[in-house]
């Protein structure tokens, strides 16, 4: 792809557009980068980007930029259905973004990880799996380093693992995994999509440009995936089968019991997967699949998962208090996650959960609620709509900090009770990222736990 002397227009100055605008300019086009948010709330960026032979515009999007354009790259977190961005489409002006601008320029193996629930852990399973096969990899996209780093520093590793959002899919053109993922579709992100369909269809199209020599690895028990999935072309390992197949992943309480036509039968015994709950079974059971796909080994898979550490805020066990365990599940930003994360602690658990809304509604949550939740506790914008769903199940207690959310929390949990962080919600209303609440959370844990020492 010639991208010298095109005028180019970034859109979101993120991290990925900083990375976007260094690549491009390494190419020789000529960029301009758009960021919704004012100046003052940018500064340290835009002071770097100022620094640089760019047009930086701040403060909001305006379509005229795009007059003279020539190509339109929008960053992971930038809708791609901006309003302005239909001049761009009318004008026949390309819109991509980073992921399939860097799949351009990427020659290496790709093993691309997408799904509701499960991407990063399963991104780091099938990278560390690999890595203890002997290969040199390189682990980043939604997880962490975006792809566009690999390409702007000509690394060279033998296999590329990215997790990829559904912001990122539907942008994609030609972007192929070789070896693509699907973990899991259940209701999310309904604030930037119509419908739940548009949805699913947007984690569908990893497969998309896929070959029949290539191969997608998908969730048979998840009847949504089954049904985007149904007319790939590309060769299929099922994990969540029924019944041993040609390349499949039967998940039991006792483990997983790998077939594939690369290293024939492999035994995953439950007590060799260091995460909690039976939906990381199915992680280490799809992570295992794409990793044989890729070129890994028995042995890489269970010396990897023999040394593998959990996400941070993703079901993480803070501090015991007063014989009450507290876990920080932040990353828990949809329903589903915190239907998993509650039915793996199995009860009686005390929860906080809130945030800013994603309109996927609550309703999934009242069977788990029933059976394990002794008590809730809701803060943020989303508040009084979880209260309304759930709080004739078991009694509510509103919180207007974290603080709040884990005294109150202290207040109620006994010992054999466990509270858990699990939001259900984004985290935008309160937080920078989830990452942020999770450790406030954390932090306001362990100031409890030294006053109570």
């Amino acid at each position: 792809m010639e991208l010298k002397g095109k005028h180019t227009v970034v859109f979101g100055l993120g991290k990925t557009g900083e990375a976007l605008v260094r690549f491009l300019l390494d190419r020789g086009a000529q960029v301009t980068v758009t960021d919704s948010r004012p100046a003052h709330l940018m500064e340290t960026v835009a002071g770097r980007m100022n620094r640089l032979p760019i047009t930086l515009k701040l403060g909001g999007h305006d379509e005229k930029i795009l007059e003279t354009a020539d190509l339109v790259v929008i960053s992971p977190g930038v809708p791609h259905t901006l309003a302005c961005l239909s001049f761009a489409h009318k004008h026949n002006i390309p819109v991509i973004g980073e992921i399939e601008l860097a799949g351009r320029f990427v020659e290496e193996p790709v093993v691309a990880i997408t799904g509701t629930n499960g991407k990063s852990t399963t991104t780091r399973l099938v990278g560390r799996m690999l890595e203890h096969s002997g290969k040199s990899v390189f682990l980043g996209g939604n997880l962490g380093q975006p792809l566009i780093e690999y390409v702007s520093e000509n690394k060279r590793a033998d296999v590329v693992v990215v997790e990829v959002s559904s912001f990122q899919l539907d942008t994609i053109i030609h972007f192929r995994p070789h070896v693509g993922v699907l973990l899991n579709i259940t209701a999310d992100h309904m604030d930037r999509y119509d419908t739940f369909d548009a949805y699913a269809r947007s984690k569908a199209r990893l497969f998309e440009n896929q070959l029949s020599m290539d191969t997608a690895v998908v969730n048979a028990g998840d009847a949504t995936v089954t049904r985007v999935t149904k007319n790939i072309k590309s060769r299929r390992c099922l994990f969540n089968a029924k019944a041993p197949a040609d390349c499949s992943a039967v998940v039991s309480e006792s483990g997983v019991l790998i077939h594939t036509p690369w290293a024939g039968r492999i035994v995953i015994n439950k007590n060799m997967v260091p995460l909690t709950g039976r939906h990381n079974l199915e992680n280490t059971a799809a992570a295992a699949l794409a990793a044989l796909a890729a070129g890994g080994n028995e042995a890489g898979i269970l010396s990897a998962l023999a040394g593998f550490v959990p996400d941070p805020h993703r079901l993480a066990h803070v501090a015991t208090v007063n014989g009450v365990p507290y876990y920080d599940d932040s990353k828990g930003t949809n329903v589903d996650a915190v239907v998993r994360a509650v039915e793996a602690l199995e009860g009686p658990v005390v929860l906080i959960a809130g945030g800013r809304d994603k309109f996927g509604g609550y309703e999934a949550l009242r069977d788990p609620v029933k059976k394990n939740v002794k008590a809730l506790i809701v803060m943020g914008e989303a508040a009084e709509a979880i209260a309304r769903s759930l709080g004739d199940l078991v009694e509510t207690w509103h919180a207007g900090s974290m603080a709040e959310a884990v005294k109150t929390a202290a207040g109620i949990a006994e010992p054999g009770d466990k509270v858990l962080l699990s939001p259900a919600c984004a985290s935008f209303d309160m937080y920078e990222n989830y990452a942020a609440r999770g450790d406030d959370f954390a932090s306001a844990v362990i100031s409890m736990e030294k006053k109570a020492i």
